[in-house]
């Protein structure tokens, strides 16, 4: 079998040429990285759990008519996803204020929004992806007005899924990332969510206890990283009912 060309490999993903024109393989690490990759550790299992639980998530938006890049998962690591030009930037949906907004604004974390606040970052590591302004984005051609319109109708429509899916569970969503891509249909432009939903990409605290059950546990050594994936995939139905412990490599449901 000939081996697969690598086009990209960034912090927690791989990407390899897909096997037909204008599709990719997006191969999932263990590898789990905090502040700006300056804390960095290989942690079993994660990436086994990030395919499955964005493959849960995308498949999800999809069925609601939320259009994204996931095609098929292809197997514990790996899932086939169409080709799309990223924009670049992070659109941030926060419902809670966490992380950088708490520090920023000086606000007690897990304090309630008036509503969802949409931000966006540029994404550049070597500068820390900064936050940026709507005026920088059209200035700099990122993206137009209409893009950003519909950016942010997109990241709205994600965020109504996820806080139902996630309260569902017993989990708040304090807030996420998500990126964009531009595909083409013919002359036609569309954007579309790209690279992944996972706990690695959300802020989610259990509704009763405020236990962290995302990358804030690798973050801030709250405890064991995959355990909480493991939660997340637990309660979600992507492991069984009866595991509570993912000591290596999880099993899951295919």
């Amino acid at each position: 079998m000939a081996r697969r060309k690598k086009l990209y490999e960034g912090k927690a993903k791989i990407l390899y040429e897909g096997p037909e024109p204008g599709t990719l393989v997006q191969y999932f690490k263990d590898d789990a990285t905090a502040f700006n990759a300056e804390k960095k550790a290989t942690i079993e299992g994660k990436g086994v759990l990030n395919n499955r639980l964005s493959e849960f998530f995308m498949t999800g938006l999809a069925n609601i008519g939320v259009p994204n890049h996931f095609i098929k998962r292809l197997n514990m690591r790996e899932q086939l996803i169409r080709q799309v030009e990223i924009i670049p930037l992070e659109v941030i949906v926060r419902n809670f204020a966490a992380g950088s907004m708490a520090k920023r604004l000086g606000l007690e974390e897990g304090t309630p929004l008036p509503r969802p606040i949409v931000e966006f970052s540029y994404k550049d590591d070597a500068l820390g992806d900064p936050l940026v302004p709507e005026e920088y984005i059209i200035a700099f051609g990122w993206a137009t007005q209409q893009d950003l319109d519909d950016i942010v109708a997109l990241a709205l429509r994600v965020n109504d899924f996820m806080s139902g899916v996630m309260f569902g569970v017993g989990i708040k969503l304090i807030d996420f990332k998500i990126e964009i891509g531009r595909v083409w249909d013919n002359d036609y432009m569309r954007l579309i969510v790209a690279d992944e939903i996972s706990p690695d990409s959300c802020r989610l605290w259990d509704v009763e206890t405020g236990q962290k059950l995302d990358k804030d546990v690798f973050r801030r050594d709250l405890g064991n990283l995959t355990d909480a994936y493991t939660e997340v995939a637990r309660r979600l139905g992507v492991l069984p009912s009866n595991v509570t412990h993912a000591p290596t490599k999880p099993t899951l449901i295919n």
